[in-house]
C-alpha cells in the first residue's frame, strides 16, 4: 500500500515510517522540508495524491487552547479535504487517552477538536489514543516544578513506550477503518508522585518531589488520563525500576 505519514520526520513519524517501509509499504513522508505544509495547505494535495492511507502524527508545541485548536483542527480539515478529493480509503489519527477529560489543558483541547474533525469528515477513519510516552515523563516533572521542587499529585498515569505506539499505528494503518477509537496504554499504572520521585532519583536529579492534592496536566479527575474501559496494552515496561505500581489495570 501507499501511505502518507503527515509529520513523518517527527518523534513518532520517523519510527513509523521506518516500520512501514520494513513491512514493504510505499511510504511518503509529509514534512515541511519536503514542501508539505498542512498549516497553509501548501503541497498537501500533491502529497496525498495516490495514497491509500494517511496517518496523521503531526504535533504542535501550542499549549493555548485557541492556538492548539486552530493548528490541530485546521491541519486535519485540510488533510481530509485533500483525501476526499483523491480517494484515500483510511485516515488514521494519533491522539491522547483521556484528552476529553482534561480540557483545562489547551493542548488536549486541541486534540479533542482534531478528533471531532475526523469524526465529522467523510473519510473512513480510525483514532488511536495513546497515554503519555515513557520519555515524556521527565518533562512532566519540569512542568510541575515550583521554586525548585516538583509538586505532584497522586493522580494516575499509565505511560507507554513510543515503540508500542508505532506498532499499533502500523497495525491499524494496514487494516480496515474501524470508524472508532482504540486506546493504548503501557502495562503498568502508577501514581504520578511516585513515578516522578523514582524517575528523578534514577536520573540523579536532586529535585524533591512534594505530594500535593488535586490533579495536574488539566485532568478533571485522578483517573482522567488512564483508560477507563477496554484498551490495548503495550508490552514494554517503564524503563525505570522500582516505581510502586497500582493494581487493577
Amino acid at each position: 500500500m501507499r501511505m502518507l505519514i503527515a509529520g513523518g520526520t517527527g518523534h513518532v513519524g520517523s519510527l513509523l515510517t521506518a516500520r512501514l517501509r520494513s513491512l514493504g509499504h510505499e511510504v511518503v513522508v509529509g514534512s515541511r522540508e519536503d514542501g508539505f505544509d498542512p498549516v497553509t495547505g501548501t503541497g498537501v494535495g500533491d502529497a496525498v495524491r495516490g495514497a491509500d492511507v494517511v496517518v496523521d502524527v503531526l504535533n504542535s508545541p501550542e499549549m493555548d487552547a485557541a492556538a492548539a485548536t486552530a493548528f490541530f483542527r485546521g491541519t486535519t480539515e485540510r488533510l481530509l479535504a485533500a483525501e476526499l478529493s483523491t480517494g484515500v480509503r483510511h485516515h488514521v489519527l494519533l491522539s491522547v487517552v483521556g484528552a476529553d477529560r482534561a480540557l483545562a489543558n489547551g493542548y488536549y483541547a486541541g486534540k479533542v477538536a482534531q478528533e471531532d474533525a475526523v469524526r465529522e469528515g467523510d473519510v473512513p477513519f480510525t483514532v488511536v489514543r495513546a497515554t503519555q510516552f515513557h520519555d515524556f515523563v521527565p518533562s512532566i516533572a519540569d512542568w510541575l516544578t515550583v521554586d525548585g521542587a516538583v509538586r505532584a499529585p497522586r493522580m494516575l498515569l499509565q505511560p507507554v513506550a513510543v515503540e508500542d505506539v508505532v506498532e499499533l499505528l502500523a497495525e491499524v494503518a494496514q487494516g480496515a477503518p474501524l470508524q472508532d477509537t482504540v486506546d493504548l496504554a503501557g502495562p503498568d499504572r502508577y501514581r504520578l508522585d511516585d513515578l516522578l520521585r523514582t524517575t528523578l532519583a534514577a536520573r540523579a536529579d536532586g529535585r524533591q518531589v512534594v505530594t500535593v492534592d488535586g490533579t495536574a496536566l488539566g485532568a478533571e479527575a485522578p483517573d482522567a488520563l488512564v483508560p477507563l474501559g477496554a484498551h490495548r496494552r503495550g508490552g514494554r515496561p517503564y524503563p525505570v525500576a522500582g516505581v510502586p505500581g497500582v493494581g487493577g489495570v
